[in-house]
């Protein structure tokens, strides 16, 4: 006897087609939904707090899987995964999200206005019913990767388990994109076609430009831009730098890497020379910026991107544009030969070279060495995500990533920490053929304990670095010095290598650059399960970027 399918059939239909794996924690809301999808032998990854199942599918998309999709149930459920939620909002990841809400008869004692929530969050919610369940959902994924969003499936707990009404045909997916009342306050009309004269205009600067720098941020990667931005910096002989987000797109040997803060002090110099700046799909916030030191010499700054106007006053042009096509633009303008530019005379940078002492004067790691030394002890082929954190400057300053996608900071969006073991569930699953790494730090990895567990048992293969100085380090560092209390900022040392192995994992305690052969031996066994390297760093190795950050903030600091 063939069943008859229910709405949470209807809606694991869709999400089996278009999302490889959906992470979830079940609950009430939620439960027909999963089971339908696993039923089949859909892979779901369950996870141990519903935070990390949007965080993992964000870093999911971001690492190059498409979009997937994170369930959880209503209510308590439903406010668990607030947090993770608002970070793909502020951070434009497409995630589609299916939770369980009030029953259509009305709300009850349990219920909150979930729909309202989200929609302060500028997240639109899809409820679907017996006869557009399909369509509600197939909406759904076309909203979140039309303006590259999160949007949430709501199943009412009434319609479960109903069956579908397959008596009324439901209007299109395509029709329902343009007559459904969509949430577009923070959204993008599409970009315009670029005019020949604005492209000469452009073309004409860079070719006349002594010093050219391109500026790639994750808007050129989103537009797969990066193979002719590096054609139109060879025809000019530009150097390339890159935001975070767009590490290592164009693959140049003359790429001088991150620009901001996160720049080396050697390469923020060097960028400060450039006389003539393109800026293609990069911000230009305050952090990229370096707190305004980074482009303070450079005589024209062009910005391009699909926003309707620049995004900070030192722009003096701007062109509203696609980056991919206004590349392919001046290509086609610039047709002489390639020459030599700044290429001809600049000396790029090399390896960051300068000798960083194995420990601090307090006998504990310095950061910056550890990072170095794991710069040669991992594989090419990685996939590092990090926690946010006073550490979170040195793994892209020292780490090498063979591509965009393979350098993650979730959490930096809404500035919030204890993301970092949720995204690496999505890196791996993702990327399954490289070596999944999390650098995090001590408070941000105890928010999320209870995640070891779902990477014990869903992922194969991963490597959690713990930068452990005992504190809320970053906030240590921001008001430490300005002669606050920092009893509340600091805590006991915790053994994270026991409890990974307590918990079935291996690890152990870094406390000298000798000990990290245990991490070269686990990669030359292999690499099998999951190793917790704890390393004891140093809580007076403060970061460049930081003290700019409170210079930038006017902090006179009043203490080491």
């Amino acid at each position: 006897m063939t069943r008859t399918s229910t709405v949470a059939d209807a809606v694991a239909d869709v999400v089996a087609a278009h999302s490889p794996v959906v992470f979830s924690l079940v609950g009430n809301g939620n439960a027909h939904f999963v089971a339908s999808l696993t039923s089949r032998g859909h892979r779901v990854v369950s996870v141990r707090h519903e935070t990390a199942t949007v965080i993992a599918a964000h870093s999911y998309a971001l690492a190059g899987g498409g979009v997937a999709a994170a369930s959880a149930t209503y209510g308590a459920g439903f406010t668990n995964l607030l947090t993770s939620l608002a970070e793909a909002r502020l951070a434009r990841v497409p995630v589609v999200v299916i939770v369980g809400g009030e029953p259509t008869t009305g709300s009850r004692a349990i219920d909150i206005d979930q729909i309202g929530v989200a929609a302060a969050m500028y997240v639109q919610t899809l409820t679907v019913g017996r006869a557009n369940a399909t369509a509600q959902t197939e909406l759904a994924y076309a909203i979140a990767a039309r303006d590259r969003v999160p949007v949430i499936v709501t199943i009412p707990y009434d319609l479960v388990d109903a069956s579908v009404d397959t008596s009324v045909e439901p209007a299109s997916p395509v029709a329902a994109l343009e007559q459904e009342a969509v949430l577009r306050a923070h959204e993008l009309a599409e970009a315009p076609d670029i005019e020949r004269a604005d492209a000469t205009h452009v073309a004409g600067l860079l070719a006349r430009a002594q010093r050219p720098l391109i500026l790639a941020g994750h808007g050129a990667v989103l537009a797969e831009a990066g193979d002719s931005l590096r054609r139109v910096g060879d025809r000019v002989g530009a150097l390339f730098a890159t935001s975070l987000m767009a590490h290592g797109l164009t693959g140049s040997p003359w790429d001088l890497g991150i620009a901001g803060g996160f720049s080396r002090p050697d390469v923020a110099e060097l960028i400060g020379e450039a006389d003539v700046v393109l800026v293609v799909g990069a911000s230009m916030n305050l952090w990229q910026m370096r707190y305004e030191t980074l482009l303070t010499h450079a005589e024209t700054i062009i910005q391009v991107d699909t926003r309707p106007g620049s995004t900070h006053p030192r722009v003096d042009e701007f062109h509203r544009a696609d980056a991919r096509a206004f590349a392919e633009a001046l290509l086609a303008e610039l047709t002489d030969a390639d020459r030599d530019g700044w290429r001809g005379s600049v000396t790029m940078p090399g390896a960051d070279s300068r000798p960083f002492e194995e420990v601090a004067p307090d006998g504990r790691l310095d950061p910056q060495a550890v990072i170095t030394e794991l710069e040669a002890i991992l594989p090419l082929e990685r996939s590092i995500t990090q926690d946010n954190g006073h550490f979170m400057g040195w793994a892209p300053r020292h780490l090498s990533a063979p591509d965009p996608h393979a350098m993650l900071l979730p959490g930096l969006a809404l500035h919030c920490i204890g993301l970092g073991v949720g995204s690496l569930l999505g890196v791996a699953a993702a990327r399954p053929d490289r070596l999944p790494v999390l650098v995090t730090g001590d408070g941000g990895f105890l928010m999320e304990l209870s995640e070891l567990d779902t990477l014990l048992r869903e992922v194969p293969s991963a490597l959690v670095v713990v930068m452990n100085d005992a504190a809320f380090g970053m906030e240590v560092h921001q008001y430490g010095v300005r002669g606050l209390d920092t009893d509340a900022m600091t805590f006991a040392e915790v053994d994270f290598a026991a409890l990974a192995v307590a918990m079935g994992g291996r690890g152990a305690k870094i406390t000298a650059l000798s000990d990290l052969d245990r991490v070269q031996e686990w990669l030359d066994r292999g690499a099998e399960g999951i190793f917790v390297a704890d390393v004891a760093i140093s809580p007076n190795v403060v970061a460049d970027w930081l003290r700019l950050s409170n210079r930038y903030n006017g902090v006179v600091e009043v203490s080491a």
